[in-house]
């Protein structure tokens, strides 16, 4: 922020927007500022409106502002502050702490609007991630350097697993973590800080915050400043990132709310007609190098748990793995309330997981898959009316489901269940047990929200 000269001033305020007259036309995403009372407003170019008003976008609460402010060009878009001592802080969209911590110290800066990484330099994904969480691993296992949904309505534990997620990259792969957290509550945000630093993985995490209760603009260019800094960071360490958005679905409403203030022709259900684009924009941005890999998990909510809303299927679009989290399992108490039978993989293949691994999480879906489709008959006429096959089928499925379900480091506190972490080796080995009747004489609640079964 460098210019003192004004480029022009504000003609109108229209809540987040703003209409400024100006001498010279800024290029479209310029970042622009203006001064009041030592305090500084930042504003992003989204439109030209004729030759010498531009339409912006307001990243601060718009109070104050007023018409005939002077508004000055920062010279560029909107840049971020990068430097390795970012591990460990929490910081705003513009990478300003709100920790309560001195400010970045840094000459080196990065346009959040970065072009992504060239189709020569970037690397595909590349084999299995584990999480030491069973059922992920098992049936929808993530991809190094890919990216995952985690799908579901309000209250299903979208925001606890991707804490656990976070705890396991850190703890098993000795990675770094890039958290963004778009419209956030303040209350999570408060609670994941807490929780990374009682866990002592706080100095291989940087979250981002962009709170529910900042301006569109803020929510919709966090996410960006985010994966600006996992960017760097996996540049720069050479080393395994795992890049978190909560909630990347919040992402896509305030560009839905932006697009109306700019006064766009609304598209499909209200969305914004560049939805497909600026989805876009931010995950083919999410790729990995030979210098390092970044694996993205991002939870979407799924508005009244309808899985053809248009925001959520542009963000499906570009996924290697989906987890869907359904509401019956978590009425049922067995978490994570990952559903089985709808979560899926690009890796679920022969080829890539081995005939044996391919063998067992198969056979897990047939049992599973069989017991939903008997639920009925089992309701109306009881388990005896079965046959013997399909008896010894649904008891070992139930038990899977049981067994499935298991305790996470970050909810010890509030269970007073140990969390537990199971390599794949011997989830596989459980599971094999079940399918070939090892377990059949267990009381299905020894399988409940345990670790190994030999534990």
């Amino acid at each position: 922020m460098v210019e003192r000269t004004p480029i022009g001033t504000i003609a109108e305020v229209h809540g987040p927007v703003v209409v400024i007259a100006c001498q010279r036309l800024p290029p479209l995403r310029q970042a622009l500022y203006a001064c009041l009372d030592h305090e500084t407003y930042v504003f992003e170019v989204h439109q030209h409106l004729d030759e010498s008003r531009v339409r912006a976008i307001t990243l601060h609460r718009t109070s104050g502002l007023s018409r005939g402010m002077a508004v000055y060009d920062t010279g560029a878009p909107l840049h971020v502050p990068v430097t390795e001592s970012c591990l460990g802080r929490l910081v705003n969209v513009f990478g300003e702490p709100l920790d309560g911590g001195e400010p970045l110290a840094s000459d080196e800066y990065r346009n959040i609007h970065a072009w992504p990484t060239p189709l020569s330099e970037a690397v595909g994904a590349t084999g299995i991630l584990e999480t030491g969480i069973k059922v992920v691993d098992l049936l929808c296992p993530f991809m190094r350097g890919g990216k995952t949904g985690l799908f579901g309505g309000a209250g299903v534990g979208k925001t606890v697993l991707i804490m656990e997620f976070m705890h396991a990259v850190i703890s098993l792969h000795r990675g770094v973590s890039v958290f963004a957290g778009v419209g956030e509550r303040i209350r999570e945000g408060h609670e994941l800080w807490m929780e990374l630093k009682q866990a002592g993985v706080m100095d291989r995490s940087l979250l981002v915050f962009g709170q529910m209760d900042e301006s569109p603009g803020v929510r919709f260019r966090v996410g960006l400043t985010a994966l600006t800094y996992a960017e760097y960071l996996r540049d720069r360490l050479r080393t395994e990132v795992l890049f978190l958005v909560d909630n990347i679905f919040r992402f896509a409403q305030a560009g839905s709310e932006i697009s109306s203030l700019l006064g766009r022709m609304p598209a499909t259900v209200g969305y914004q007609p560049t939805l497909a684009s600026e989805v876009a924009e931010i995950e083919e941005r999410i790729l990995s190098t030979r210098s390092g890999a970044i694996t993205s998990v991002q939870a979407v909510y799924v508005p009244a748990d309808d899985m053809t809303d248009p925001a959520v299927s542009a963000i499906l679009s570009h996924l290697d793995t989906t987890v869907i989290l359904s509401r019956a399992i978590a009425a049922a108490g067995l978490y994570p309330a990952v559903d089985p039978l709808r979560s899926g993989s690009k890796l679920m293949d022969r080829h890539v997981l081995g005939d044996r691994h391919y063998a067992i999480a198969e056979g897990v879906r047939e049992h599973l898959a069989r017991y939903a489709e008997l639920q009925d008959i089992i309701a109306m006429l009881g388990l005896e009316e079965l046959s013997p096959e399909d008896q010894r089928i649904v008891r070992r499925a139930r038990r899977l489901e049981r067994y499935l379900s298991q305790p996470f480091h970050v909810t010890a506190q509030f269970t007073g269940i140990p969390g537990v972490s199971v390599p794949l080796a011997q989830t596989l080995a459980d599971c094999d047990g079940f399918l070939t009747g090892k377990y059949d004489s267990l009381p299905e609640e020894a399988c409940y929200m345990r670790g190994a079964m030999a534990g």
